[in-house]
């Protein structure tokens, strides 16, 4: 079989939470659940750093504007993640070249990703914390949620990884203004940091 569906899902799922793809992935292989997992990525040593990772995002993706920070720390971070991902999935299947698939999963994460930043951006406009955290765990559920179901079924999990995403770029497109309105606020901050660093007047409001 194919191992595209499997590259497509693992690239979605590294645009929302890389680490949790690479430590779930690993326990899989390395549990004898899956012989698809390439033995690089159960190695111990990579599932404890992706474990102490997957703690710190699972801490910083639940604070208010110390998650959008965390996001744009990972612009290259995931998308990079989900084409090395990708490309050990072909090179341990053989049945897709490394470098296709290294693609599929690497634009993937990066579309994943852009959704996740521009949903957090909307939500940080909101004056209370709770939804950051229930849409953190939102996406923690749903990356293991599909995760798991694509290493037993790895087509059906690969559409319901594709709607999540058009349903994604849909909802990022509907917040348009909420999104500009939290850059423009952390455009503002930054300039009021600047110029309290300067000591120079503050611009009449």
């Amino acid at each position: 079989m194919s191992v595209i569906p499997l590259v497509f899902t693992s690239g979605w799922a590294s645009g929302i939470n890389a680490y949790a793809v690479v430590l779930l992935l690993g326990v899989f292989g390395a549990t004898g659940v899956s012989d698809e997992v390439p033995a690089a990525l159960q190695r111990t040593d990579v599932l404890i750093v992706a474990g102490v990772l997957f703690l710190c995002e699972a801490i910083a993706d639940k604070i208010p504007y110390v998650d959008s920070v965390w996001d744009t720390a990972h612009t290259v971070i995931r998308p990079v993640a989900g084409a090395v991902i990708a490309a050990l999935l072909a090179g341990e299947s053989g049945s897709l070249p490394e470098l296709a698939a290294g693609a599929i999963g690497g634009s993937t994460a990066l579309m994943s990703h852009l959704v996740k930043a521009g949903t957090r951006m909307a939500v940080n406009t909101s004056p209370e914390p709770f939804s950051n955290v229930a849409m953190s765990i939102a996406e923690d559920l749903g990356v293991a949620g599909v995760v798991t179901f694509a290493i037993f079924n790895p087509v059906a999990a690969a559409v319901i990884a594709a709607v999540l995403l058009v349903l994604g770029i849909v909802t990022v497109v509907f917040l348009a203004s909420r999104i500009r309105r939290f850059l423009r606020r952390r455009a503002q901050r930054r300039e009021e940091k600047r110029l309290a660093g300067t000591g120079a007047p503050w611009p009449p409001g």
